[in-house]
């Protein structure tokens, strides 16, 4: 069949049921581990615990006797040993505590970020993608943890990442010492990504931006986590989400094909390529060389996405209304027609009211709700 690399498994991963008192405790790593930060209305928290829905910790202007408003700032600054001896040791009085619903975006980010598609194996063979993976520019300014997330017209997908944050510009060839993770929803919308993808060459990546780069589409986590050892503490990470308390999604990132330097690696091979969205052909990095400071290096999403594959009678359907007249466009286009048709009578994607819950240990929560579109 000729559409055999839009051809998925049928089944979405085993639910496991959880409620608000699942979310509400997140495991915080060790100062000798990790450094996690939050922000605090304009201030920046060195976080200890994350327990029944609070969060607290060492406020850092406070600690450091100066404004404090962003983590990349003060590490720059600070170091890790000084930080860690602040999480250990700082007065008391520094102390703060903190609802966990309260806490804003954690870093300052950028709006373009490198993302990886058919990074795991599994959802990889959900999407039959034969030279995967591949990577793919995403252009949006991330949100804040609770942000709403827009349903809009097209077919409202999650997947959640992992994703390393230079604190400074990495260039070509550059190893860095220091690099910050936090855990993001690349949402998409399946149908405009279906509309321009090239089914042929799925992992030309063409569409990949078109279809997730819609405004609202990218919050982030509540924690800013800087690592002693990034790359083997983001190995041992376990991504797990939720749509309306069932579990969707688990992996670990370490079942991802191309780890951090692998993905770096491939940063560079891609960085001459373009793609077109909304008539303007853009690349991975805006410089060529040099992957800015505050960019998300997204890792890829494991299985169990709402999207499962477009079925062979879908398929038919598309082909029969190209026999029946539809020559003026490609028989692949009426495929793509007859699936996001049945897809929204089903509502098998995110509709308005939804709540969609990533929540992982030693890298906090990010917590949606899927409004309709203003």
């Amino acid at each position: 069949m000729i559409f055999g690399l839009l051809s998925f498994a049928a089944a979405v991963v085993a639910a496991e049921l959880a409620d608000d008192n699942s979310y509400g405790t997140v495991e915080i790593a060790e100062p000798a581990d990790a450094l996690t930060f939050a922000r605090v209305g304009a201030g920046v928290v060195l976080v200890s615990t994350y327990e029944g829905g609070m969060v607290s910790g060492v406020s850092l202007t406070c600690a450091l006797g100066r404004a404090i408003s962003d983590p990349i700032e003060v590490f720059r600054t600070e170091g890790y040993k000084r930080l860690r001896a602040l999480a250990t040791s700082a007065s008391p009085d520094c102390g703060i505590v903190s609802k966990a619903e309260d806490l804003a975006q954690p870093v300052d980010l950028g709006s373009r970020h490198v993302a990886a598609g058919a990074n795991f194996p599994e959802h990889a063979g959900e999407a039959e993608v034969e030279d995967g993976p591949f990577l793919f520019a995403k252009l949006v300014d991330p949100t804040p943890p609770t942000a709403p997330v827009p349903a809009g017209e097209g077919l409202l997908d999650y997947e959640v990442e992992l994703a390393w944050v230079p604190l400074d510009g990495l260039r070509r060839g550059q190893d860095a010492e220091w690099m910050g993770l936090i855990l993001c929803n690349d949402y998409t919308d399946r149908g405009a990504l279906l509309r321009h993808i090239d089914v042929w060459d799925i992992a030309s990546a063409k569409g990949f931006t078109t279809g997730k780069s819609f405004p609202g589409f990218l919050p982030v986590g509540n924690l800013f986590v800087i690592p002693a050892d990034y790359r083997a503490f983001a190995e041992a990470v376990e991504l797990r989400l939720y749509v309306n308390g069932e579990e969707r999604q688990r992996s670990h990132v370490s079942q991802a094909v191309w780890n951090f330097d692998e993905l770096m690696n491939q940063t560079w091979q891609w960085q001459s390529r373009r793609w077109d969205h909304l008539g303007e052909a853009v690349g991975l990095l805006a410089e060529d060389d040099v992957v800015a400071a505050r960019t998300l290096i997204m890792g890829g999403t494991p299985s169990g996405t709402a999207f499962q594959g477009i079925s062979t009678g879908q398929q038919l359907a598309g082909v029969a209304a190209w026999v029946w007249g539809g020559w003026d466009r490609p028989v692949e286009s009426h495929v793509m027609d007859v699936y996001i048709e049945r897809a929204r009578l089903e509502k098998r994607y995110l509709q308005p009211g939804d709540r969609v819950v990533i929540h992982v240990d030693r890298m906090g929560v990010i917590d949606n709700r899927v409004v309709a579109a203003p």
